[in-house]
């Protein structure tokens, strides 16, 4: 599939009424996961697209451009708006955080074993281990507190135990830079994947930055706040790694690249009916965006879009699934590391006063004010060992205890 070959439809045809834009949402207890899953990543993908218009249109002079740009940044809010309301009114905030996890497991650890250079790979399988001990510690509050298991939610797709500890995931903010890529070099599924991470942690970000402090109990609140602040470091270790010399025209491109992949993706593997239907409109929305997108940067740039991307044709789709094996691999191999600066390194071979420990004392200074420990402990001392969903022991012997959470490991 190459969507360049299509034929667009006319943008001003593709506005829609107030029915259109609010469709019937998934039923919570029939609905497959990873639909479930699918409409966070467009969500969130949509979000990226908005707000990266919204600062193209900051930086830029010229008020015709900016009026294209502003038609386009109309589609994409209807687009968003209309996948945010398939979430149905019955899912509780914890509830969607499930499955905001299960897509930073899930996705992170397919684009990870799909993913050719080094450099992305590892930033992927560092913050993998960090989104999973976070599915850990939401599952244990959500069955703290409303007596369901994450394991019904996730269709025992994804395990639920601890990863890299969300203690030990604190660090000065000097380590958030990566190396960037290079779009001229990158290979298409390279470039698709960074810019895919971004937009997916980024709407975790934003969700539990705006949701938390309306979460009904203030253990919950402080752990959202918590992870909340990690999500801002993954935001800014995927950012980093996306090309910063492109053009904002060239930017828009990309953009508009991405989500005509994702929602054929999307199209390609769904099993609800009603949410495919809503896939397959908007991959026809997006076709027709990538082609202004095109236009604006021959007129504009003067360049042809093939000197962004040479090849059009979508290379391996996109598809969520269990990666059980795989997630259990990164734990046993990395889950001592941290980063120094671009680099990856084992936290026991850092000097007593890297900025990691500094960091760590400042903000962790005692484990027993730390939230995401807090919850733990809190479900101890009600259950005397915690929620899990394991296929096997824990792969690391320090985190197999299920009647103390250990604050050590990669600390």
């Amino acid at each position: 599939m190459n969507p360049f070959d299509l034929k667009p439809a006319n943008l001003d045809s593709l506005i829609e009424d107030w029915s259109g834009l609010y469709p019937k949402p998934y039923d919570k207890k029939e609905t497959n996961p990873y639909t479930k899953t699918r409409i966070i990543l467009m969500n969130g993908t949509e979000f990226e697209n908005v707000w990266f218009s919204h600062q193209f249109h900051r930086h830029c002079p010229d008020n015709d451009l900016r009026r294209r740009l502003a038609r386009l940044r109309r589609l994409e809010q209807q687009q968003q708006k209309k996948i945010s309301d398939l979430k149905p009114l019955n899912e509780t905030i914890l509830e969607t955080t499930i499955s905001y996890e299960q897509l930073a497991v899930d996705l992170t650890a397919r684009m990870a074993q799909d993913e050719k250079d080094p450099l992305v790979k590892n930033a992927l399988n560092f913050a993998l281990l960090e989104d999973f001990d976070h599915l850990y510690r939401y599952a244990d509050l959500l069955d703290m507190e409303s007596g369901i298991h994450a394991e019904d939610l996730v269709g025992r797709y994804t395990e639920v135990m601890p990863g890299r500890p969300t203690i030990s995931e604190h660090r000065y903010p000097f380590e958030a830079v990566n190396f960037h890529i290079s779009d001229k070099t990158a290979a298409p599924e390279t470039k698709l994947h960074v810019n895919i991470i971004t937009a997916a942690e980024q709407q975790t970000m934003n969700f539990y930055m705006n949701v938390g402090p309306t979460y009904t109990s203030d253990l919950g609140r402080k752990l959202y706040q918590e992870i909340a602040m990690i999500e801002e470091q993954h935001v800014s270790e995927y950012g980093s790694l996306i090309d910063p010399t492109c053009t904002w025209l060239e930017g828009l491109l990309m953009h508009q690249y991405v989500e005509c992949y994702l929602y054929y993706s999307c199209l390609s593997e769904e099993t609800d009916p009603n949410i495919k239907r809503v896939w397959e409109r908007c991959f026809e929305q997006e076709v027709a965006h990538l082609h202004e997108a095109k236009d604006l940067l021959a007129k504009y740039e003067h360049k042809d879009w093939r000197q962004v991307i040479p090849d059009g044709t979508f290379p391996k789709l996109l598809s969520l699934g269990p990666n059980i094996e795989y997630v259990r691999g990164v734990l046993a191999g990395t889950v001592w590391q941290t980063k120094q600066h671009e680099n990856y390194t084992s936290v026991k071979s850092l000097p007593a006063d890297d900025a990691f420990f500094l960091y760590q004392q400042r903000v962790n200074p005692r484990a027993d004010i730390v939230p995401s420990h807090q919850v733990i402990d809190a479900y101890l001392a009600k259950n005397a060992m915690d929620y899990r969903f394991e296929t096997a022991p824990n792969p690391i012997p320090e985190l197999q205890d299920r009647k103390a959470d250990n604050t050590c490991v990669g600390r």
